[in-house]
């Protein structure tokens, strides 16, 4: 008999920064329910637009936390935002200027493309990704790239996150940042598209997952437009009152206050 949880569900696809954790440190609660689901035998994927770390990376941090994960259960945006700059047509080596995290710059090398950091190297497509040290010198120099007919693609667009200290500048501000700047706006490859949703569900096999994420515009979104049940908890970004004021296709079927009500029946 395959093993399920919150009324019938055969697996959990959960969101990382806000919901498994703030910054380095682990939301309370979140540790001890990932561990009873594994135990149960439920299968857990992680679904996150973080792109400045690799899954092993994030695997690495939720074991400091005490949580076992492997990489292949970490599905970021940054390899899907790889597979939509792939889509674009674009030439065999074309230069592609970075804006991110070291991480992605391997990606996007390992995909065939030639990676440049200033866009006077004539790059032919812009990819852009969070990384704490992007600066205001990056954003310009993907400016004047775009500016100059470069393809521009972001891997996600999430306006703040959640850190230990508070709510901070997301990708999607520093995005809109550049799009100011030059009056087009990008293709986005995460969440709330619902690739990366149905990519980890198909790899666990699951044919009735949980969705659960703190934002509306983006997991809980996401998670719908993928067609799953989508659940809202409350220890990031939304609350009760964001969540009765959005468009019908933001609205999660059901809002917790932490993760520990997943251990639970649905009500």
């Amino acid at each position: 008999m395959e093993a399920s949880f919150f009324s019938g569900h055969d697996a959990l696809l959960c969101d990382l920064d806000g919901v498994v954790y703030a910054g380095a440190g682990a939301i309370a609660g979140a540790v001890e329910t990932l561990h009873e689901l594994t135990e149960r035998g439920v299968p857990v994927a992680f679904v996150t637009n973080n792109a400045s770390r690799s899954p092993q990376s994030v695997a690495e941090h939720l074991a400091e936390l005490g949580i076992t994960a492997t990489a292949e259960q970490i599905f970021g945006a940054a390899a899907a935002g790889v597979r939509l700059l792939q889509g674009m047509e674009l030439p065999p080596g074309s230069a592609v200027l970075v804006i991110g995290s070291d991480y992605l710059r391997g990606l996007v090398s390992e995909a065939g493309f030639r990676v440049v950091s200033r866009a006077d190297e004539q790059p032919a497509a812009v990819i852009q990704g969070f990384d704490p040290s992007v600066g205001w010198a990056d954003l310009a120099q993907a400016a004047y790239a775009i500016q100059a007919g470069a393809v521009w693609v972001a891997t996600n667009t999430d306006l703040t996150i959640p850190r230990a200290e508070g709510i901070a500048p997301g990708n999607g501000s520093l995005v809109q940042a550049v799009s100011q700047a030059t009056g087009v706006i990008p293709p986005a490859a995460g969440k709330p598209q619902p690739l990366l949703f149905q990519w980890a569900a198909e790899q666990l096999g699951a044919q009735r997952p949980l969705v659960v994420g703190d934002r509306l515009d983006t997991d809980i979104l996401g998670g719908n437009r993928a067609g799953f049940t989508t659940a809202l908890v409350l220890t990031g970004v939304d609350s009760r009152e964001s969540a009765a004021a959005v468009p019908q296709d933001q609205r999660p079927q059901v809002i917790v206050q932490s993760l520990d009500e997943l251990l639970g029946e649905r009500s």
